[in-house]
């Protein structure tokens, strides 16, 4: 059901806030408070009545591992009025051997007090700026302008690009290519077509000779087991599935038992895990490979990596529906990716010298394939990159004959935003205004990446044409009014790293709340300072 609790509208503190009035603003809750929703009252009523009662030693909170777990418990036990001591049940498995051993071990409740605080004022952050916000721009510009902590600056990456795309000015370029005893080669880019054209007549039908060959190894290693943002992207990039979409079948797919925890942020497994994955390689390819190289222990918080769980390899599993087959056959894909040898391979440059003009041929040579040799399931193969080097070439041979030709080409212009480019920018937003050591970056969680981007298309700020995902004319009209603060990606990734500071017990609630405050106060500001010309 997610939250049956959530925090009251303003009309709920005081009845002059049903009108909207800049004058009222801000609106700042002394005493916030929870209401229960029309619709989940029955259940509320339920779990009331089983809270109070006497009958009980104590309550399990069995929510999700997580923030928002946390909280829609803690939500509904202190409305509920509750006494019962409380202990916490943390699993990433809904498998029956992960769940025995979560009862096993129960935590005392107060051991996650830090993250329930971190997950309301979250909560509390985004009902300020987005009730004040939202009011405050409505009503000085006079038609509905959303505002959100994360929405607002993920618009802002959106238009940012949308502007870069409509203002770029494509210029022509020339190369002049050289084919001869099956090399192909070409010249630098060349601004002047006349310059191209003096070129390709001064080695046409020439003798061109092999200069320096070039050799440099290079190797990839294997990419990690999936966080959602990942799986997401990958989802996106090989089936168009939305970010909401893959997080609906993930989540279906961890209900069902047959995959681990999928809101997490960690690629790797924890020391305790290795046996685990060892059965699950065993079982879905014969083959365990080297299952170490995504152990790390200090790289997973809360949640370690989403694997399949071991109850899969006791399900048949032909039952899944096509989009689910998919996902999960992509969950299994890169646990088995995860453990190969690595992508080893050798980048050639060779460059031929015509009429003592330089010409450069490029090629790659595939050493080791590595975890590339794992075909995608269910997707179209990429082609491969690059043109095998051919063996009988050597430094200083002679091309007798050499055909030259002129090619045009165009500069490009950035790439609109895909749901996969999307994501993969706002994981890594504000990252060049933190040192190395910040621990979280970026825009939203895991978790809530998906409901933003659904929140902009629903909200008519951002559209959806075929995988792209570009700003309409409101959602480019609402950021170009937006003060820079609230468009800022490197602001909103640094609360996103203090609510983490937080659930450490390393910041207080008041600090990250005061900052809040200011920033209102500041918009408000800026708001009031807007002339009547600029509306």
């Amino acid at each position: 059901l997610g939250h049956l609790a959530e925090y009251a509208a303003p009309e709920y503190y005081d009845e002059r806030y049903k009108s909207w009035r800049f004058d009222d603003l801000p609106i700042l809750p002394e005493e916030w408070k929870l209401l229960v929703s029309e619709d989940k009252k029955a259940h509320f009523n339920i779990l009331r009545k089983l809270l109070r009662s006497k009958d009980f030693d104590y309550v399990v909170n069995a929510c999700d591992a997580g923030r928002e777990g946390e909280a829609i418990f803690r939500r509904v036990y202190g409305l509920a009025g509750s006494k019962l001591p409380v202990k916490r049940l943390w699993i990433s498995s809904m498998e029956d051997t992960a769940i025995q051993q979560g009862f096993d071990s129960l935590k005392d409740g107060t051991e996650y007090d830090n993250m329930f605080a971190a997950s309301e004022c979250r909560a509390k952050a985004d009902w300020l700026i987005g009730m004040n916000g939202t009011r405050a721009f409505t009503k000085k510009y006079g038609r509905r302008q959303t505002i959100g902590r994360v929405q607002t600056p993920t618009l802002a990456m959106l238009t940012e690009r949308q502007n870069k795309i409509q203002n770029f000015v494509k210029e022509p370029y020339y190369k002049v290519e050289i084919t001869g005893n099956g090399i192909v080669a070409e010249s630098e880019r060349m601004v002047q077509e006349q310059n191209a054209d003096t070129v390709q007549a001064a080695c046409d039908g020439q003798c061109a000779v092999v200069g320096s060959i070039e050799r440099k190894r290079k190797e990839q290693s294997a990419p990690k087991l999936y966080d959602l943002t990942t799986l997401q992207r990958e989802a996106n990039r090989y089936y168009g599935f939305t970010a909401s979409q893959t997080l609906k079948i993930v989540q279906e797919l961890y209900e069902e038992k047959l995959v681990t925890y999928p809101r997490t942020d960690s690629q790797y497994i924890t020391e305790d895990m290795q046996q685990t994955m060892t059965d699950l390689l065993n079982h879905y390819s014969g083959e365990v490979g080297k299952v170490e190289q995504v152990v790390n222990n200090k790289k997973v918080t809360d949640h370690h990596a989403i694997l399949p769980t071991l109850e899969s390899c006791k399900r048949e599993l032909n039952s899944l529906s096509g989009d689910k087959e998919k996902i999960f056959a992509l969950i299994v894909w890169k646990m088995q990716q995860a453990v190969q040898p690595p992508y080893i391979y050798e980048d050639v440059l060779v460059t031929v010298c015509c009429q003592d003009r330089k010409f450069t041929a490029k090629y790659k040579n595939i050493l080791q394939a590595g975890h590339t040799a794992m075909p995608v399931p269910f997707a179209e193969q990429e082609k491969s990159k690059g043109v095998a080097f051919p063996k009988k070439l050597e430094q200083g041979a002679v091309i007798p004959v050499v055909s030259a030709e002129k090619k045009q080409g165009f500069t490009s212009p950035p790439k609109a935003f895909t749901e996969d480019t999307l994501l993969a920018a706002m994981e890594t937003a504000g990252n060049k205004e933190f040192d190395s050591e910040t621990e979280k970056k970026g825009l939203g969680t895991p978790a809530t990446r998906a409901n933003i981007i659904e929140k902009l298309v629903s909200s008519g700020y951002a559209e959806r044409k075929g995988k792209q995902i570009l700003p309409t004319v409101a959602g480019c009209e609402l950021i170009h009014v937006m003060p820079e603060n609230l468009k800022s990606a490197g602001l909103t990734a640094e609360w996103e790293n203090q609510l983490l500071m937080m659930e450490k017990g390393e910041i207080q609630e008041d600090e990250f709340m005061n900052g809040i405050v200011s920033m209102i106060n500041e918009i408000l500001s800026m708001c009031r300072a807007i002339s009547e010309e600029l509306r």
